[in-house]
């Protein structure tokens, strides 16, 4: 369960929709990224892969398809490198910078079950559950 309050959702949901602007105006996502953006659709990225396939093989070459789930891939990027990515190839900067650094500094995670509550463990990858940030 998440205990992110509703105002700091509403805050990520505003970062999050300034920081998709700012990489479709200045192109800095991939052309055939579907995830995460408007009118990119899973059955548009498929269609596009079969469609290859397809040329391809009336070509007479061969297609191979190497499928990978990246679902949970965030939760395994260390901070620092996220941050010198996000300012090195998509030009975040400046204030914004830093509030991410600030958004992902100094988190703990602790499971409270039964009464019973665990010793707090500073989280140095991944968000917070429920996070609107996360993808």
């Amino acid at each position: 369960m998440s205990n992110l309050p509703f105002l700091a959702k509403l805050l990520e949901r505003i970062v999050q929709i300034q920081l998709q602007r700012h990489l479709e105006v200045h192109k800095l996502m991939p052309l055939y990224q579907s995830a995460y953006r408007a009118n990119h659709s899973t059955e548009k990225a498929l269609l596009k892969i079969c469609n290859d396939a397809l040329l391809a093989a009336d070509e007479g070459e061969v297609t191979a398809l190497c499928m990978i789930d990246l679902t949970a891939a965030f939760d395994t990027v260390d901070y620092d490198v996220l941050l010198f990515k996000l300012q090195q190839m998509f030009v975040i900067n400046g204030v914004v910078l830093a509030w991410l650094r600030s958004y992902l500094s100094n988190r703990s995670y602790r499971v409270i079950y039964a009464g019973h509550s665990s010793g707090s463990i500073l989280i140095i990858c991944s968000v917070p559950q429920g996070s609107v940030l996360g993808p």
